[in-house]
């Protein structure tokens, strides 16, 4: 079994602080820069599970990256370069406390509750008659609040998001640009890839008084793919869509019982269950990229990581 990154205490140069949050441990240097690890650790229902995905935060950093350097004629992004596979480093910014979350069409947790008689997400009015996996019209931006480790995100609205201050009607206006111009450039590389972009989420900060993209973008942790194929003929017979993204994860967990919810317990992730995500990831990375995914060797995860960063830093001095 390969080994997982789970846990960082690192202490690089010029150092002032680190911040542990669900997936990736984010360390501060000197109020300037920011070092991302994109650790194996793997959350669902906005809980972490017990257990680490090998390879999972190679993957997921290569991916941002990759989307990150393809997207910067849209907008300007954070990454200043990726000196390790589970690592990116970037400059930081001062993020918006909300997520930019949009939908292509109804599925995940718009379905559900569009399913138990709800008709407004987010302040937007969804469309009757719709069908869960239908396109919708147009994309619609349901933005979320961005919650602090433990706690859930909550839907929030344009306007609460202009009445609680958390933007100015100017940043919000360029947010919502940069969120549904991201969006198409993601759909169009996706449909190159014989896939469907149907909802993701992206982030913002301001850098001397800019907007930036930050954190990840258009990976399966942050997004929903459904294969092209054969979409419109599991759509009109009303079969599950092939996809990919965590949403197996959250599959797996609810079969088994969990979903969050207070007194719940995580089902046992065995090593074959724990392989069997680490090999989905791998798949969804090869089908998102295009490319072979080019396994590192695990036996010194963390020693690398704090090598390959540190020379990186003293490099820059």
């Amino acid at each position: 079994m390969k080994k997982a990154l789970v846990k960082t205490d690192y202490h690089f140069p010029r150092q002032k602080s680190v911040y542990h949050g669900k997936v990736r441990d984010v360390y501060n240097i000197d109020d300037e820069i920011l070092v991302m690890v994109a650790t194996d650790r793997i959350s669902a229902f906005d809980v972490v599970l017990p257990k680490g995905i090998p390879f999972k935060g190679q993957m997921l950093n290569q991916i941002a990256a990759k989307f990150l350097d393809a997207t910067t004629d849209i907008c300007p992004n954070w990454k200043i370069a990726t000196p390790d596979p589970m690592v990116t480093v970037g400059v930081m910014c001062k993020g918006f406390p909300v997520e930019m979350i949009v939908r292509g069409y109804l599925c995940g947790s718009a379905w559900r509750v569009y399913k138990s008689g709800v008709r407004e997400i987010c302040g937007v009015r969804l469309p009757e008659g719709m069908r869960e996996n239908k396109k919708f019209p147009h994309p619609i931006i349901t933005p979320t609040t961005k919650a602090e480790m433990g706690l859930h995100d909550e839907d929030i609205s344009k306007e609460e998001i202009l009445e609680k201050g958390l933007a100015t009607p100017e940043e919000y206006a360029l947010l919502e640009k940069y969120t549904l111009a991201l969006f198409e450039r993601g759909t169009q590389i996706a449909a190159e890839r014989g896939l469907i972009l149907v909802d993701t989420k992206y982030e913002f900060g301001k850098h001397d008084g800019k907007i930036y993209l930050m954190d990840e973008i258009h990976t399966p942790d942050s997004s929903r793919y459904f294969y092209a194929d054969g979409y419109q003929e599991r759509f009109e017979k009303g079969e599950a869509q092939k996809q990919l993204s965590k949403e197996f994860v959250r599959e797996w967990l609810m079969a088994n019982g969990f979903q969050g919810k207070a007194g719940q317990k995580v089902p046992e992730m065995t090593d074959a269950i724990v392989e069997s995500i680490s090999e989905r990831y791998m798949e969804l990375f090869e089908h998102i990229t295009g490319e072979k995914f080019i396994t590192t060797d695990t036996d010194a995860l963390s020693s690398r990581i704090e090598k390959n960063v540190s020379d990186f830093l003293q490099n820059r001095q």
